[in-house]
């Protein structure tokens, strides 16, 4: 369903989530079956023909069909109740209050008071990475989680223009979109993992003489029937290779599903930013000094494709769930009358002298200048000595 405005952005991606929720279901039917022709191979021994495997598969499939329904139903049960823990538990974010961040806090709270949003949790990660996302399948789970050192670089007005990045992510769906998305890739990926584990496991002690003896024992069996095609055990290695191919499959097309989450979704989310805030150069500036910053220590490739910038490009940049920031740039310099101040470097990047303070050298690539945010530690200012007052001594 292509999207042309919100509210047909909003629609297709509830259909978007639906029909991933539909694939998850026949990703995990695939590799049940599978599964299933692995099992035939090591339980029935290896001088059947090709036909016999897939018909038996067939009928494993049928009556654990119930069953992986039902796992795939908890599975799905369980990450809409706890993903939110999930992700605070790989990232360790955690939630705050306005007592604890009350600059951070009322920003956030201005925003939706603004647009009447519902307000989201508030999350802090602590690392110096700077980057942010939103997460949540429903008003009462959605929670937009920044990092300290998103709050050390930006300034009120950028702080601002990244709420209001994350909390149009939460009006336009892409937030239930990119968790149900994540739910697919992780249990896809996880039973792939489980069934190479337990096959190439296998396969070493098969090597080692199980499976020789399986072969001669079918060998044995083969040759009161004269088929000498299946003594050689020729049809379980096509359905070995089949079973390998279709977990293969499985695991590259969960991967595709994550692609689903086009690449326009951020630029909407810049633009929705603009729309909150009037401000289209603070939006700006926050990509800038964003840029080439937000790597998240120990955080999956799933928690990166819902920050606000993914550095993690991919290969050939094929497979980048983000556009690059120059080019969000350039959207938002075309299309929301926006300046572009250039590349900037953090405020840690400054000359710093042996004892760790930060040398006069302020000046950035292009002239510009990165002021520190709010909540970083302020450089002191040079002391000079005070006025003498009237009552001061007089020499």
């Amino acid at each position: 369903m292509a999207a042309y405005g919100l509210y047909t952005h909003i629609a297709s991606n509830k259909i978007k989530s639906m029909f991933l929720l539909a694939g998850l279901f026949l990703l995990i039917y695939v590799m049940v079956f599978a599964g299933a022709l692995i099992a035939e191979v090591f339980l029935r021994g290896t001088n059947r023909t090709v036909a016999f495997y897939l018909t038996n598969a067939w009928h494993d499939l049928i009556v654990a069909f119930p069953w992986a329904t039902a796992a795939s139903a908890l599975w799905i049960v369980i990450a809409y109740f706890f993903h939110q823990s999930i992700i605070d538990a790989v990232t360790g974010g955690h939630d705050v209050s306005r007592k604890e961040q009350p600059r951070l806090y009322n920003l956030l709270e201005n925003l939706c008071i603004s647009r009447g949003i519902p307000m989201p949790k508030l999350k802090v990660m602590e690392t110096d990475a700077v980057n942010a996302f939103a997460t949540g399948l429903n008003r009462r789970q959605y929670a937009i989680t920044v990092t300290t050192g998103l709050m050390k670089e930006l300034n009120d007005r950028e702080m601002e223009a990244v709420l209001g990045h994350e909390l149009t992510h939460i009006r336009n769906g892409d937030v239930q979109l990119m968790v149900v998305a994540v739910i697919i890739a992780g249990v896809v990926g996880f039973v792939a993992e489980l069934f190479f584990r337990i096959f190439f496991d296998s396969g070493t002690r098969i090597s080692g003489g199980s499976w020789s003896s399986s072969r001669g024992w079918g060998s044995s069996r083969s040759s009161s029937s004269g088929d000498s095609s299946d003594s050689k055990g020729g049809g379980a290695i096509v359905v070995l290779i089949l079973a390998v191919a279709l977990i293969a499959l499985s695991w590259f097309l969960s991967q595709v599903v994550r692609l689903a989450l086009s690449r326009s979704r951020e630029l909407m989310a810049d633009a929705g930013s603009v729309e909150l805030t009037k401000d289209a150069d603070a939006m700006i500036s926050a990509l800038r000094k964003i840029e080439n910053r937000g790597e998240l220590p120990g955080a999956t490739s799933a928690v990166m494709e819902m920050c606000v910038d993914n550095p993690r490009e991919g290969f050939a940049d094929l497979f980048a769930t983000h556009p690059s920031i120059d080019a969000r740039v350039r959207a938002l310099v075309t299309y929301a009358g926006g300046h572009d101040p250039g590349p900037m470097r953090s405020h840690y990047q400054y000359e710093r002298d042996e004892a760790g303070a930060r040398t006069d050298h302020p000046e950035l690539p292009g002239g510009q200048n990165l002021p520190p945010g709010p909540w970083s530690e302020p450089t002191p200012p040079a002391t000079a000595a005070p006025p003498a007052g009237p009552w001061s001594q007089r020499s």
